[in-house]
């Protein structure tokens, strides 16, 4: 089964998905991939969701292709001469596991220069050079598609916001480590080794019988035991002068 869309209800179906492939770390440019499509379908979506001609290939699955298959007609291009020809092409359980797929494709190196282009316009030229469509002018045609329909538009939309993320993860990523180190301070834990300064007064409020462990102890704790220990407050005959003190105004 096959639906056929306009142009503008092609591209608002397929941009959402095009972005979220881009902005988890496509690096095929959203408006190539929409101008693609509109290329090699015509707007028409197919129930197998190959938007790119992708043939069976060497059949191997991949997490995104279980190995299903459609076999039509298509038309390719040999030494100038256009023939019809019949091949057998990838089918999908959505347009998502396409584009996924396609992306598993372009890591091969023979596509390399389509990976390190810098816009949307040397990837086209990339795809054609690195044998993607026997059209020599598949490439012309994508720049075209985007030109005209001001896809480019999505690009930014999608850099953007991969902009934004990584803002906010590099955001996060301060705060958990300033909260790892505030939690290291205050001994959250209970399992970590007081600081040096402290080192002094936990001693003699051991020995005076104020506490049994340091382990459990916060820093602000820590605080006041090294204020008491300055103070001279942390010797154990002070400590039984003062409990005795308290005893006789009881």
């Amino acid at each position: 089964m096959a639906t056929k869309y306009t142009k503008a209800k092609f591209f608002e179906l397929l941009v959402p998905v095009v972005i979220q492939v881009r902005q988890e770390g496509s690096q095929i440019f959203p408006s190539v991939r929409l101008a693609q499509g509109w290329l090699e379908t015509g707007g028409t979506i197919n129930d197998w969701n190959n938007l790119g001609g992708y043939k069976v290939g060497s059949g191997k699955t991949t997490p995104y292709w279980n190995g299903a298959s459609v076999n039509t007609a298509t038309k390719e291009v040999y030494n100038g001469v256009t023939v019809t020809t019949r091949a057998n092409w990838r089918a999908y359980n959505s347009i998502y596991d396409f584009y996924k797929d396609q992306d598993l494709l372009f890591e091969n190196n023979r596509y390399a220069r389509v990976r390190a282009a810098l816009t949307p316009e040397e990837q086209c030229q990339a795809l054609l050079a690195c044998g993607y469509a026997t059209d020599p002018e598949y490439a012309n045609k994508l720049i075209s598609i985007i030109k005209a329909n001001s896809l480019k538009k999505y690009d930014k939309e999608a850099d953007g916001d991969m902009a934004k993320i990584a803002e906010l993860e590099a955001t996060v990523a301060a705060l958990e480590t300033r909260i790892a180190a505030l939690e290291k301070i205050v001994n959250v834990s209970g399992n970590q080794e007081p600081p040096k300064w402290a080192h002094e007064a936990i001693g003699a409020a051991k020995a005076a019988g104020v506490i049994t462990t340091s382990n459990d102890k916060g820093r602000a704790e820590l605080i006041t035991l090294q204020m008491l220990y300055n103070a001279g407050l942390l010797d154990a005959d002070i400590l039984a002068a003062i409990k005795a003190l308290k005893k006789g105004t009881k």
